[in-house]
């Protein structure tokens, strides 16, 4: 019985770095898209990736990315402006098994025109970066098991920040009186009031397992 369990427990390591290492063994190669038309909003929905967001400096909306034979993206942009970018995996179970993809690889760097009404993100297991954001309507992120963080993020109407088990780290355009605020804050500390009222813009937070420091910094 002994030697039977030894056996078996061996098998089960050998089958597992096999496993892991096929894994290992993805190619990833470096991609880029370049929107033709016009992009009214991003909607940007995906897991395991970290997504960074910047200005685009030529007014066009660029991505940049890498994809596997396995893993891909599904990036489409409707006639009324609205693009999307979903992650497309074709893996069967045993490629969950092992060491994941470098970070790197599962980056996703988005470069936004500066007459974009909406930008919509929401990812699980990485961080999501804004730097210099400027939205003429929404902005929403979400983010499970990541932070959130940027850098003077500006918004027409509303700012939705979203975040479980992570931070919020940042600040926003604008001065005080510019927002209503409402912010739920569940283990964790925050630099803002759970309730505001009388801006013309909103600004709210939902952190779960983490801290929140967000600053209104004049535009």
């Amino acid at each position: 019985m002994k030697k039977t369990a030894v056996c078996m427990a061996a098998a089960a390591l050998v089958l597992t770095a096999l496993l892991g290492g096929c894994a290992a063994e993805e190619s990833f190669t470096a991609q880029t898209y370049t929107a033709e038309g016009e992009v009214v909003s991003v909607s940007i929905d995906v897991s395991d990736r970290a997504v960074e967001v910047a200005p685009s400096e030529d007014g066009k909306l660029h991505i940049a990315y890498y994809e596997s034979e396995k893993q891909s993206y599904k990036i489409e942009l409707t006639g009324e402006g609205a693009l999307t970018v979903r992650l497309d995996l074709d893996r069967e179970w045993t490629d969950f098994i092992g060491t994941q993809a470098a970070v790197e690889y599962r980056t996703i760097r988005v470069e936004l025109p500066s007459d974009l009404t909406a930008l919509s993100v929401v990812t699980m297991n990485e961080n999501v970066t804004m730097s210099d954001v400027t939205v003429s309507e929404s902005v929403a992120v979400s983010v499970n098991g990541g932070d959130i963080s940027f850098g003077k993020v500006s918004v027409g109407t509303s700012l939705a920040l979203t975040v479980k088990n992570g931070n919020i780290t940042g600040s926003v355009a604008g001065g005080w009186d510019d927002f209503t605020i409402d912010c739920a804050v569940k283990k964790g500390e925050s630099t803002l009031p759970e309730h505001k009222d009388g801006g013309s813009k909103t600004l709210s937070v939902d952190c779960n397992n983490g801290d929140v420091t967000i600053d209104l910094a004049n535009a």
